[in-house]
């Protein structure tokens, strides 16, 4: 994959972070994490809401064409990922007496960047 190729998913990825976090937000949602890393992966977002601990998922696309509904990218072997990386995260941050949530939050943009599409799947896993 290209260098430019690579800069503009990452860039598609952090925009579809931001307007997932903003979203949750303005639903009273409190994020206590970003981009939070480990040797098993990345966690996107760690939130917490009514004494839950919700670890989220976002999926980005600009085109539907070439790579299918972001939700599809979610599959079995990516849950597993995110649950590993989640327990890590549990025991790190000793948050052991909350409950978790795993949730995932798709956002589909136009070519501009502008935002066509956010979906909310609370207990998606």
């Amino acid at each position: 994959m290209t260098d430019k190729r690579m800069d503009q998913r990452k860039l598609t990825g952090r925009l579809g972070e931001d307007l997932a976090a903003t979203y949750l937000l303005e639903h009273n949602y409190v994020i206590i994490e970003r981009n939070w890393r480990c040797r098993s992966g990345e966690i996107d977002l760690v939130a917490t809401k009514d004494g839950l601990l919700i670890i989220i998922e976002v999926r980005t696309r600009k085109s539907l064409l070439q790579f299918g509904h972001p939700v599809e990218s979610v599959e079995w072997r990516k849950q597993i990922q995110v649950r590993r990386t989640a327990e890590v995260y549990v025991t790190m941050s000793n948050r052991t007496t909350l409950s978790i949530r795993f949730d995932v939050i798709t956002v589909i943009l136009a070519k501009d960047g502008t935002l066509l599409e956010l979906n909310h799947i609370p207990s998606a896993f």
